[in-house]
């Protein structure tokens, strides 16, 4: 094993410690390079996506496979994306699966938030809603805000579990609360629902900066309902973001 560590930091050799790289970032490659799992992960994102640092899907997948070697669960979480979109490797839904699987026992929250993704939508493996709602459930009790908003959901809806309108709404307030966009759009339309236009816009106004096109698509819908509450700065960062989101869609 230690020789097949050597030779892999061998060839890591491309990336020294520029001198131009933040020094928390420095810092990070260091601990990465004398064996600290936790960097080892954290370098391997910068080399996903880093201002930083050029961007290697390739040398970003041996970082994960090393620390997934060492039982560690975000490893094996950041391999199974890597599966999942290609990175580094072929697209490979079951094998994406195996690594959220793995990610999950070794009890890593975004493994257990994934491999529920995957059950939910049926991403190389048979679509099963129960076995998601309990994977939802398992994280968004541990905290996990992109879990609370799915767990609210299934509330909601009454999927697998009887609906309750009021136990959602309050795992969406604590999905939006631990800073989930979808979770804060989602109870900011709620409070709207219930009358409270400005604990709505206070929401919206947090889920902005981070959402994704499909969530400022739904915000701007509501926002530009009749008798919504106005907002100048909020929808001019809207306008923003779409125009950034969705390049042409004037």
């Amino acid at each position: 094993m230690f020789a097949r560590f050597r030779r892999f930091f061998s060839r890591s050799s491309a990336h020294p410690q520029e001198p131009d790289l933040p020094d928390n970032l420095a810092e990070i490659y260091q601990k990465a390079r004398n064996g600290h799992v936790l960097e080892q992960v954290l370098w391997g994102k910068a080399l996903l996506d880093s201002e930083y640092v050029p961007r290697d899907v390739d040398k970003a997948r041996e970082w994960f496979t090393i620390a997934a070697s060492a039982s560690y669960g975000p490893a094996h979480n950041m391999l199974g994306r890597c599966s999942q979109f290609g990175w580094g490797c072929p697209l490979d839904l079951t094998e994406a699966v195996r690594h959220y699987s793995r990610a999950a026992q070794l009890d890593d929250l975004w493994g257990i938030y994934n491999l529920g993704i995957c059950h939910m939508r049926g991403l190389g493996v048979q679509a099963d809603r129960r076995t998601a709602f309990l994977l939802f459930r398992r994280a968004a009790l541990r905290g996990h805000a992109k879990s609370m908003n799915l767990l609210a959901r299934f509330i909601e809806e009454g999927w697998e579990t009887p609906a309750n309108p009021l136990a959602a709404l309050e795992w969406y307030q604590r999905s939006a609360d631990g800073g989930d966009y979808r979770g804060q759009h989602n109870y900011a339309t709620a409070l709207m629902g219930m009358g409270q236009p400005e604990d709505a816009l206070r929401y919206w106004r947090m889920a902005v900066k981070d959402a994704t096109p499909d969530i400022l698509q739904a915000m701007q819908r509501e926002l530009e309902r009749p008798g919504a509450p106005q907002d100048p700065d909020l929808m001019e960062t809207l306008r923003q973001r779409l125009k950034t989101a969705l390049p042409g869609d004037d």
